[in-house]
């Protein structure tokens, strides 16, 4: 990790989530986007449909935004890295309860 002034700065790779070709891609880190995946994938092929709800960059719009995740709306996840960051099955589980219990998934709240 790149040092300054005696710090030490976290720097992370991040990919992105494509929803429906209409905004501008999700910038999120490739760890969180990896069990997302997961995620989002368990629930499309169950065909459940779910909301997904997310705070833009600080340089980007000034308020929360929300999606109606469909499994007949296209979808594209790209990560930054070739390979797959590890899976932590507790937090996919966290994840999945969290979007089961209220109905969408809130990506700050992860």
């Amino acid at each position: 990790m790149p040092e300054e002034s005696g710090r030490t700065r976290t720097v992370l790779i991040m990919g992105t989530l494509e929803y429906n070709s209409s905004r501008p891609a999700i910038e999120i880190e490739d760890a969180t986007l990896a069990h997302l995946k997961i995620v989002i994938g368990t629930k499309l092929r169950r065909n459940e449909s779910f909301m997904m709800t997310w705070l833009p960059k600080p340089d980007g719009s000034s308020g929360r935004q929300t999606i109606w995740v469909h499994p007949s709306i296209p979808l594209h996840l790209e990560f930054d890295e070739p390979t797959m960051p590890p899976i932590d099955a507790k937090r996919v589980a966290h994840m999945m309860d969290q979007l089961n219990s209220r109905g969408e998934l809130v990506l700050d709240q992860l």
